[in-house]
């Protein structure tokens, strides 16, 4: 591991990436080449995780026909969604929530069975298992946009039910369908602010001084 400290360009890399990383629905055609998906599975794996517990798991969905029942276990969460709404059902019907069909790699991230053997950092805190996968996910995601290559997180799915169509064992849970491949071109801003769906607010609205609520001092 080289102690050399970081060069001004080599930083502002890092924050472009995290800057410009977008949760991509719209995919091209092409392919990843092996070597690459691995390179991005490994900065993945290299994710922090509470305890060294290494919870994440990934599925890599290479039969065309899984891939459609996975999409179609989609389609039926979103007409769910969609009449959770209420109001905003039409509108939450006209977004592109999902590349499923489209992107060039598809991957399942679950978490691991035994998760309750592992008592380091996660007495008080057991969701921490999840906060680790999280940050695996968002390693690859970086990965993917320094790459150039788009990635979408999908979470409307029932668990119970992917986990059943991919042999997930007891105590395993499917966490995120993850869609990877090229794209024609990245978002300038979030897909769901372009759509009007939500707008992104800003840090200091959410950065308190000492309690919860007391805005901080600039």
């Amino acid at each position: 591991m080289s102690a050399e400290p970081f060069s001004s360009s080599e930083r502002a890399a890092v924050y472009r990436v995290i800057a410009e990383r977008r949760d991509m629905r719209h995919f091209s055609p092409g392919e990843i080449p092996a070597e690459l998906l691995q390179r991005l599975l490994h900065a993945a794996h290299q994710a922090p995780s509470v305890g060294l517990m290494q919870p994440w798991r990934f599925i890599r969905i290479t039969r065309p026909e899984l891939r459609v029942a996975i999409a179609e276990q989609v389609e039926a969460e979103r007409l769910l969604t969609a009449e959770a709404l209420g109001e905003r059902s039409d509108q939450f019907m006209r977004l592109k929530v999902e590349g499923i069909r489209d992107c060039a790699e598809l991957l399942v991230a679950a978490l691991m069975d035994g998760r309750e053997a592992h008592v380091f950092g996660r007495r008080t805190l057991p969701e921490m298992d999840l906060a680790s996968l999280s940050c695996a996910i968002q390693n690859l995601w970086l990965a993917a946009r320094a790459e150039n290559l788009g990635m979408g997180w999908v979470s409307l799915f029932d668990p119970q039910a992917l986990g059943e169509l991919l042999g997930l064992p007891a105590g395993a849970k499917a966490v995120a369908i993850l869609c990877l491949g090229p794209v024609a071109e990245f978002y300038p801003a979030p897909m769901l602010e372009l759509e009007g769906w939500a707008s992104v607010r800003p840090l200091a609205e959410l950065l308190y001084s000492d309690r919860w609520g007391a805005v901080a001092e600039e």
